[in-house]
């Protein structure tokens, strides 16, 4: 997960060396993104349309054909998993199935964090912690539970009401344990017991007649006799003395009744995305604030008592009771690919560019034995020292686990990454080299086999880059985009997200030659810590429902093809042809940086549209930020901000070389030359000596948040050297040079939609899936046609997500006000007249002959 707040992105700068952070305005970790707006449009949602004539009776506007006879690329196998970070409670109070919060009193060291005292009918008493005589050397702390005063009829007793609330099912059974110890010569009888908030109501109660000497575990089943959201644990004593407690543990059913094991709605709910792999432990988790904090996996493993758990990077602790061992056990229960994120002694404290949280490399050894001992772990034979610690915790047979990824988001620290990126990877090669890795970045003169690249950014910007992957490299090494949701005009989870989404992973499935692997974040929220905004599955104590991401993403996980089928979408009147040229203004920048610039001129043809030798200001610059004085024949950008601009020309200029002098007399960082430009948040800049002046990058900005387009390559700006700039735009076509040579050619791939799709065939079932995302605000007709298969005889399934309102959202409430509706549907004359309602996400599942 992104180390500061969902306006960050970090995106591949594709064929080059490292990431950048795409921000409002910024190409370093510092600037938020600005926020985008959705309008509000009120309505009900509308019923999907299944009939093959749209209502209305009006004509189709486009046409999608479908070759069905002539397959492209393989889809990958892999393409559509789960990310799953201890997060908005995700693990502790989420998925993981312990009802008991603090329950072995190590979440902080001086109070009894979610536990307090409860006096009844005149007992007096006190709780409190206590690190003597513990139950073992991994426990800190116990909780010491007095007796003062016993009153007949009352009691003294420690209370947790475990995540916000201990939800409770009528008839159900829940698994109770924990550890006790009663000072010598007292037996301390107990009584445990789950009620109401006041208590008025008992849901369950187990006297515990007489405690042992020592410490002893004791273990009971609780039948509530009513179902509560909000219960709450008691245990009480109610004679003088004091009993020691630790371990205090509540399950309830599991599911697939794994001991230690997850919660039943929730791990449902990820089954039905059907992910193909499973990433863990993170995230931010991997790494901590610190490598005090960073993820040990070795001791999350073996009996829970025995796990110290620690400090996680989202401000609170993790019990690790979901530790490596139930990873691969709920990966493989998922009949998933487990895909470990090792850490590589760089922490984020925070702060992406600090090196005080840095493992030095003279101590990183430890670190690769540590990753290569979690692959021996999770595949080793029982006879390997950690394949035998696998047998003993119950699965004698190897996990399989065969992806690993290098490191988590340190293309923050860039220079540190590429030291240790080759260190793990051959150590990893060298003992496993059939495993499949992943780098954070590419690392030049290293092998990279894939890159992680991240996005959180506006449905806008992910409509805009659903063309993306189209122009990548194919050469270069595959993409698995790791992290990624609409974060910006997405509520808590709405129809608006949801359709940037599924525009992009259109994108995604149909370039999955290079895009190998994708997985949407984060997975989990619980409602009282939503500490990143949005995420696909909301749930608290009681219930748990899916936004309308969850739904996209378990529509295309569980509809995904073998290989692509070619599609093209027309538009009646139009052709493929009519791309509208690049066209706006043109503009000087600098980021931390000062520059000197001369000898501007932009020519359309043989027609000047501007010149300017900068010999005064003659009101034709509009200076929007920074230090702008002209001298000596220059205009000059003295001061050392971030984001100084200064713009000149009309917004329709198009098909223009602008060319320029220009040169750096200080600064961090090299020049900014604007084109394109239409407005502050809508513009291109040809990035010159960007990101700590190592890289050249042509960027967009849609709404204010910038990316790359085309490829990126190295580049480093001289203080006090003159540089020729020139740039020429011819249609949707970008040539940039410096000094003479050509450094990048990109076309821009323009998808604004409103209409984004793609197809595909399942070879096991031989069925044809058609994915549509309309984004726009009302319905439009498609006439889907599928050549090569027979004009009649096709029959299939439509599944639709829709909503009438952008902002539409599910809720507790109304947990299915935004979800799919399926129905069934029928090809007639070879091909489907189909009306895709407004706002809506549409898969067709098609055979001949197919009921």
């Amino acid at each position: 997960m992104l180390w500061m707040i969902p306006a960050l992105l970090v995106l591949l700068l594709t064929g080059a060396a490292l990431y950048y952070v795409s921000v409002s305005g910024n190409n370093s970790a510092e600037q938020p993104a600005g926020a985008q707006t959705v309008a509000d449009e009120a309505g009900r949602e509308p019923e999907p349309e299944t009939e093959s004539q749209p209502a209305g009776g009006q004509a189709a506007s486009y046409t999608l054909t479908v070759d069905t006879a002539n397959p492209g690329a393989a889809i990958s196998p892999m393409l559509y998993g789960a990310f799953f970070e201890e997060i908005n409670h995700a693990g502790d109070g989420g998925i993981y199935a312990e009802l008991i919060s603090n329950r072995s009193f190590e979440d902080h060291p001086d109070t009894l964090f979610n536990w307090w005292i409860e006096e009844k009918g005149g007992s007096k008493g006190n709780v409190a912690l206590s690190s003597d005589n513990l139950l073992n050397d991994m426990q800190t702390r116990a909780l010491e539970l007095t007796v003062t005063t016993a009153a007949e009829g009352g009691q003294v007793s420690a209370v947790n009401n475990g995540y916000w609330g201990i939800a409770t099912q009528e008839g159900a059974e829940y698994k109770l344990s924990f550890y006790a110890r009663p000072e010598p010569g007292q037996s301390m009888p107990l009584s445990i017991s789950l009620e109401s908030p006041d208590g008025k109501e008992v849901y369950a109660r187990q006297p515990v007649d007489e405690l042992k000497e020592g410490w002893n575990r004791y273990s009971y089943t609780l039948k509530a006799n009513a179902a509560a959201a909000n219960a709450r644990l008691l245990i009480s004593a109610s004679e003088e003395g004091t009993v020691y407690l630790d371990m205090v543990s509540l399950f309830p059913k599991t599911w697939k009744d794994r001991e230690n094991g997850l919660r039943i709605d929730l791990a449902e709910k990820v089954a039905a995305m059907q992910p193909t792999f499973v990433r863990f432990p993170g995230g931010c988790f991997v790494e901590g604030h610190t490598p005090e904090n960073a993820y040990r996996w070795k001791t999350t493993i073996g009996p829970l008592e025995t796990r110290p758990g620690h400090q996680g990077y989202w401000n609170y602790r993790s019990s690790d009771g979901l530790g490596f061992h139930e990873y691969l056990q709920w990966a493989e229960d998922l009949q998933a690919e487990p895909l470990y994120v090792a850490y590589i002694g760089i922490s984020h404290d925070g702060d992406p560019v600090a090196k005080a949280n840095t493992v030095p490399l003279a101590d990183i050894q430890p670190w690769i034995q540590d990753v290569l001992d979690a692959i021996e772990y999770a595949n080793g034979p029982v006879t390997s020292e950690w394949g035998a610690k696998r047998a003993a915790n119950g699965h004698p047979e190897p996990f399989g686990l065969n992806y690993v990824e290098i490191g988590n988001e340190n293309n923050f620290q860039p220079a540190e990454y590429r030291q240790r990126y080759g260190l793990f990877y051959d150590a990893i090669k060298a003992k496993y080299p059939d495993m499949h890795i992943i780098a954070n970045m590419a690392v030049e003169g290293e092998s990279i086999e894939m890159v992680d690249e991240h996005y959180y950014e506006s449905s806008e910007w992910f409509m805009s880059n659903a063309n993306r992957y189209d122009s990548y490299d194919r050469s270069g090494p595959g993409i698995y985009v790791g992290e990624y949701a609409v974060t910006k005009g997405a509520g808590q989870g709405n129809m608006n997200a949801a359709l940037g989404e599924a525009a992009f992973m259109v994108g995604m499935e149909r370039n999955s030659d290079i895009v190998r692997m994708a997985s949407y974040a984060p997975l989990f929220v619980h409602e009282k810590d939503r500490t990143w905004n949005p995420d696909a599955i909301v749930f608290n104590s009681a219930a748990s429902y899916g936004t309308p991401s969850y739904h996209v993403q378990q529509m295309f996980g569980s509809n995904k093809g073998d290989v692509v089928l070619p599609a093209t979408l027309e538009q009646q009147g139009q052709t493929d042809a009519a791309q509208a040229a690049i066209a706006g203004a043109v503009g000087l920048g600098t980021w931390s940086t000062q520059v000197e610039y001369d000898d501007l001129e932009v020519k359309q043809d043989n027609q000047v549209l501007l010149k300017d030798g900068f010999k005064q200001d003659d009101g034709g610059w509009e200076l929007q930020s920074g230090n702008w004085e002209y001298t000596d024949g220059m205009l000059r950008q003295t001061g050392n901000g971030i984001d100084a601009r200064a713009v000149a020309g009309e917004s329709s200029w198009n098909n223009y070389t602008l060319s320029l002098k220009a040169r750096k007399t200080g600064g961090a960082e090299g020049m900014l030359i604007m084109f394109g430009a239409k407005d502050d948040g809508n513009f291109y800049w040809w990035n010159i000596g960007g990101w700590g002046n190592t890289v050249s990058a042509i960027e967009k900005s849609v709404g204010g948040t910038r990316s790359v387009i085309g490829q990126s390559v190295p580049v480093s700006i001289a203080s006090g050297k003159w540089y020729d700039i020139r740039i020429e735009l011819s249609g949707t076509t970008i040539r940039a040079y410096l000094d003479g040579k050509l450094v990048h050619e990109i076309e821009d791939q323009l998808s604004s939609g409103p209409l984004f799709g793609t197809a595909s065939r399942d070879l096991a079932t031989d069925d044809v899936i058609v994915k549509v995302v309309n984004s726009s605000e009302q319905a439009l007709t498609a006439q889907l046609r599928l050549a090569g298969m027979p004009a009649t005889n096709i029959h299939g399934s439509v599944t639709v997500l829709a909503a009438d309102d952008l902002n539409a959202e599910n809720s507790f409430a109304e947990p299915d006000a935004v979800a799919p509706v399926s129905s069934e549907v029928t090809v007639t004359d070879g091909s489907l007249e189909y009306a895709f309602p407004k706002y809506s996400v549409t898969v067709f599942r098609l055979k001949e002959g197919g009921q």
